[in-house]
């Protein structure tokens, strides 16, 4: 006798739930898993516009999870001669975002057209790069910033792993987002045009209180500078100055 085939949906899903098709369910080795959490981490850069370029810093210390294990991993690198980028967060990401950063700047050179890249152009294709992660839940776990000098004047924005991007005249990640803004916004209302040498002072200031409030921070940390004159320099490891007296007025926590 004829039988008919079932019903497309005979023992299919109930409300709110998945039918899986026969024959076709994914094979163990067909499934990948994206990261939910960043492992080997680094915490506050911290970045201020003044007269003539941008200086960044940020400590070389990365942690795998509360453990300070990696005590010699800059974040602060060269790019060309018109940009340095920065990050905070995992730093696995960070070396693989920068391996094809790199790469970028070496297909450009074999163009021999005279151009290189701009500060802008590698903040606008970061902004994309990190939203389209974003967009397939596979983020890359990083907070950047792009320093550099276009047509002639300073240019400082950042990039989070969601694609949120923004320029300003101070800019500051991780607990340095929290601690290190108001100092150095403070100091740009005081004084909108400073030099490189109160630039620098300011930022070994953060570095120095960062270093005492946070406590995934390290006494030695790299600054970056480009200047519209001098070019790029990064300079470090250099050294909190550090002075626990102050500890036993420390109490409540």
């Amino acid at each position: 006798m004829f039988q008919s085939a079932p019903p497309f949906w005979h023992n299919g899903p109930a409300p709110g739930e998945f039918y899986n098709f026969p024959a076709v369910s994914p094979k163990p080795s067909d499934v990948r898993q994206h990261s939910q959490a960043p492992v080997t981490t680094s915490t506050s850069l911290v970045a201020i516009v003044y007269d003539k370029g941008v200086v960044v810093a940020g400590d070389l210390l990365a942690s795998y999870g509360s453990l300070a294990r990696y005590r010699n991993c800059p974040r602060i690198c060269k790019i060309n001669n018109n940009i340095i980028l920065g990050a905070s967060g995992d730093y696995a990401d960070f070396q693989y975002v920068k391996d094809f950063v790199e790469q970028k700047i070496v297909d450009e050179e074999c163009l021999d057209d005279g151009l290189s890249l701009k500060p802008k152009s590698l903040y606008c294709w970061l902004t994309r790069i990190l939203y389209n992660r974003r967009s397939k839940m596979d983020p890359l776990w990083n907070n950047f910033i792009v320093a550099g000098i276009e047509d002639g004047r300073p240019f400082l924005g950042t990039v989070d792993k969601l694609g949120t991007a923004y320029t300003d005249k101070v800019i500051c990640t991780g607990y340095g987002a929290h601690i290190a803004t108001p100092l150095l916004r403070d100091a740009l209302d005081k004084k909108p045009q400073l030099n490189l040498l109160d630039a620098k002072a300011l930022l070994e200031k953060c570095m120095e209180v960062l270093y005492y409030r946070d406590a995934r921070s390290f006494s030695k940390y790299q600054i970056g500078t480009i200047d519209s004159e001098q070019g790029v320099t990064i300079e470090g490891p250099l050294k909190v100055k550090e002075d626990w007296n102050l500890a036993h007025l420390i109490q409540g926590y």
